[in-house]
């Protein structure tokens, strides 16, 4: 027996494809619900995250550049600059100083305190001298100006050190990649609790 096409047509929709709907209206929702968190829970951006990719744009520009490019620390204006190593320093306007003309600048957020960066020469064998401790936090001592990276993608050998609210964080960098050393785990430290 058929049904006439009338009553065919009047049926609605079946339980598959109500399901069908309401999975993929789900689907939909999640995603959008997702996406709106990371937009809203947006972490902010740490010093250490700028100060990589200064260290990236500076590699990246003296291999294109095929001559040394400089990275320094400006701390009046808490920002990291990208310097030509090739161009001479001009006549500031007071007369007196001489100041660099940035390639580009890294601004670091003001965000968590006072910030200080210094770029630090690499340890010396007999470690004599280094390092100084300032009111229970050990601090490096012997600092440089700037940092150079080689046309051949290789930089002057450094550490960076990073003091923001009474802690310290030193980042030792590989001069052949430019990358953050991997250091194997202390035998005698302490387990974190």
């Amino acid at each position: 027996m058929s049904w006439p096409t009338t009553l065919r047509a009047a049926r609605g929709f079946s339980l598959l494809e109500v399901l069908l709907v309401v999975a993929i209206v789900g689907l939909i929702a999640s995603v959008l619900v997702g996406g709106a968190g990371t937009l809203i829970g947006e972490r902010a951006v740490a010093p250490n995250d700028v100060f990589w990719k200064a260290v990236q744009e500076a590699r990246k520009t003296a291999l294109k550049s095929g001559h040394e490019i400089r990275l320094k620390w400006d701390k009046e204006k808490k920002r990291f600059l990208l310097l030509d190593g090739t161009a001479s320093a001009t006549l500031a306007a007071d007369g007196f100083t001489r100041e660099e003309t940035p390639l580009k600048e890294f601004p670091v957020p003001a965000e968590g305190g006072e910030l200080a960066v210094e770029f630090l020469a690499p340890a010396s064998k007999g470690g004599g001298g280094n390092a100084i401790l300032v009111g229970g936090v050990l601090l490096e001592a012997r600092t440089i100006p700037h940092v150079t990276f080689f046309p051949d993608g290789t930089c002057a050998p450094f550490r960076a050190q990073f003091v923001r609210g009474g802690g310290v964080t030193v980042l030792a960098i590989d001069p052949w990649t430019c990358a953050e050393m991997l250091t194997p785990p202390d035998p005698y430290a302490l387990p974190a609790f």
